[in-house]
């Protein structure tokens, strides 16, 4: 049996009818109630018990940004809530194995997933309706995926195997999920090699199997993609989240770009995508390509849908002279374009009336709010300034979103 600084231990305690009644009567805690509240608690609780407790709650209230109300019945360690996948997120991965029109026309029914964490993934594909190995080799780690397909009702669908991933056999399952860990003891790793597992094996895990995902880094370096990958870029509310690269779709050899919560997909082969667009004096309209466009490359593709071109050969702003619209990108009306000078600006913002200025920087190394000290915004007014280079000079643009 653990001791009392053993994590198994701690948790398990959680679990009993006493840690679920110290959970449910710690669950508003203020960070400045804390004290007085483990002070009077841990005259009827071991204080071992109510450390957890508290330390759980604190948990809970940080997932509520990635996993919503189900926060409220779920476990968490501290390294779970900061690599899983937000609910959004990890949903429409999931819609995209269980569609049958997504994946080529075999919809998948059962998933390994490899390095499962605390479940969320796990979860997410549970709730499409596919059958869930979930697989890690940490023993905490495994208990509180256990204990979240139980608390939402998917224990009949996800199973969860204490292993290491590089010792399962997943040919009985029709699709592969591998999460590799992408941070260590001293941060986040930029190395694709050096996650655990490396990708070089991930990539391998996927080649075996019928279908597979491999969730990355949104950063990572375009050739590391294999060649039949499609590489899909995620974000989520214009903050981009994650890369994925899937095997088996009917779009192998793609880069595409989704933007949730809306679901809008653009996607185009690799062999086919534009070349980049010309640098052109700006126009009427400013367009801001989404963060998950411009990593996967398509910003060619947006310019041509709004038959605009780059305001800067380095930067991914693209103006155009009408008003074309797209989900891809965030439009804007440009009114003024000045060379950088903050005086200038201010004195335009003052005879404007600007008071809500919104600050928007891409090649620029001034910070939005050293400009917006500077400049003082007073009025009832509103406009968007935009730090920028337009064909290699420091440029403020001046407007408003259309």
């Amino acid at each position: 049996m653990g001791g009392v600084n053993d994590p198994l231990a701690s948790f398990a305690a959680l679990r009993t009818d006493e840690g679920r009644a110290l959970l449910e009567s710690v669950r508003d805690v203020e960070p400045s109630q804390e004290l007085a509240v483990a002070t009077r608690l841990r005259r009827e609780h071991p204080a071992d018990l109510v450390s957890a407790a508290l330390a759980q709650a604190r948990l809970r209230q940080r997932a509520v940004a990635k996993f919503g109300a189900d926060a409220a019945r779920m476990f968490f360690t501290p390294h779970g809530v900061e690599q899983s996948t937000r609910t959004s997120v990890a949903t429409h991965r999931a819609r995209r194995f269980c569609d049958p029109v997504e994946l080529g026309g075999l919809g998948v029914r059962s998933v390994a997933d490899l390095c499962c964490g605390i479940g969320g993934d796990a979860i997410a594909l549970a709730r499409a309706g596919i059958s869930v190995l979930a697989v890690d080799r940490d023993p905490l780690t495994c208990a509180v995926a256990r204990a979240n397909a139980e608390a939402l009702g998917l224990s009949d669908l996800i199973e969860v195997r204490e292993a290491d991933v590089t010792d399962v056999d997943t040919s009985p399952y029709d699709a592969v999920f591998v999460d590799p860990a992408r941070r260590g003891g001293r941060g986040r790793i930029f190395d694709p090699e050096a996650y655990s597992p490396p990708l070089s094996w991930a990539v391998e895990a996927a080649r075996k199997a019928p279908r597979a995902a491999l969730k990355i880094a949104p950063g990572v370096p375009h050739d590391a993609v294999p060649e039949e990958a499609e590489a899909e870029w995620i974000s989520d509310g214009s903050d981009v989240k994650e890369a994925v690269l899937w095997f088996g779709t009917d779009t192998p050899a793609a880069h595409r770009a989704t933007l949730l919560p809306g679901g809008d997909t653009l996607v185009s082969p690799r062999a086919t995508m534009l070349p980049d667009p010309g640098v052109r004096p700006v126009g009427r309209f400013l367009h801001e390509p989404d963060g998950a466009v411009i990593r996967a490359h398509l910003v060619a593709e947006v310019a041509a849908r709004v038959e605009g071109g780059l305001i800067d050969e380095t930067i991914a702003y693209v103006t155009s002279d009408t008003a074309v619209t797209t989900p891809y990108a965030t439009t804007y009306e440009i009114t003024d374009q000045l060379p950088f000078n903050v005086k200038k600006l201010k004195a335009l913002l003052r005879e404007r009336g600007v008071g809500v200025l919104t600050v928007k920087k891409r090649g620029s190394a001034v910070e939005p709010e050293e400009l917006r000290r500077k400049v003082k915004p007073r009025g009832a007014g509103s406009a968007t300034v935009f730090l920028t280079r337009v064909a290699g000079a420091p440029t403020m643009l001046v407007g408003h979103p259309c």
